[in-house]
């Protein structure tokens, strides 16, 4: 076993979907042997198909990051929609919000990446390169429209 591995996104093997409206499962984590944190890529054949099933993370305490890196999704979040054309962020630091997506294009592509937090990450990276990037303040950030 090497220390490191790099493929196309698509050689990832996936997990069929075991119902039509699931999307193809490629889970990055376990074929790339990462023990960190969860990694999966979810895609979508279809608009309208569920990129997620409605779901929290109460009993596993984790936070997780959904990067659209291709088409577009609609998030649900507590009930709320958020529209997600690729590329967009989506960060749940509360796991005890309800999270959804489903595909609004066909080819939609959700790359997702979870991790309980048991103390703050500490990057190597220098605090003062990030001095002037603000945080995202009650975790219902947007773009604006105008931009």
């Amino acid at each position: 076993m090497s220390g490191w591995h790099a493929k196309p996104l698509f050689d990832v093997p996936t997990i069929d979907p075991e119902e039509p409206s699931d999307p193809v499962w490629h889970p990055l984590q376990h074929h790339l042997r990462m023990t960190a944190f969860g990694a999966n890529a979810y895609v979508a054949a279809e608009s309208g198909l569920n990129l997620l099933e409605a779901h929290d993370e109460t009993k596993s305490g984790q936070e997780e990051l959904y990067v659209v890196v291709s088409g577009a999704a609609r998030f649900t979040l507590d009930g709320e929609d958020v529209e997600a054309p690729a590329p967009f962020v989506v960060a749940v630091v509360d796991p005890a919000v309800t999270r959804a997506a489903v595909s609004v294009e066909p080819g939609t592509t959700v790359l997702a990446f979870g991790g309980e937090p048991r103390k703050e990450f500490e990057s190597s990276w220098s605090g003062r390169w990030f001095r002037s990037v603000p945080r995202a303040g009650d975790g219902r950030t947007r773009p604006n429209p105008s931009d």
